[in-house]
């Protein structure tokens, strides 16, 4: 079961996508960091941000007409 952490407001503000170096959006309910320009979520552990595209999961079209 994980925990549910905040992440840092200011550091939600300095990361970007790392593929496309683009805005990401947190979802708090799942902890992730959503990249709609990749389709990628990356996920948030213990409240560290997993930047690393081979860790994160790819959306669905379901995911992506989600409003933000």
């Amino acid at each position: 079961m994980t925990t549910r952490t905040s992440i840092d407001p200011k550091l939600l503000e300095i990361l970007v996508c790392p593929l496309t170096k683009t805005v990401l959006q947190y979802d708090a309910e799942r902890q992730e960091l959503i990249s709609r320009a990749a389709r990628l979520a990356y996920p948030i552990r213990d409240g560290i941000p997993i930047m690393l595209p081979e860790e994160a999961r790819p959306l669905d079209e379901d995911e992506l007409k989600r409003k933000p």
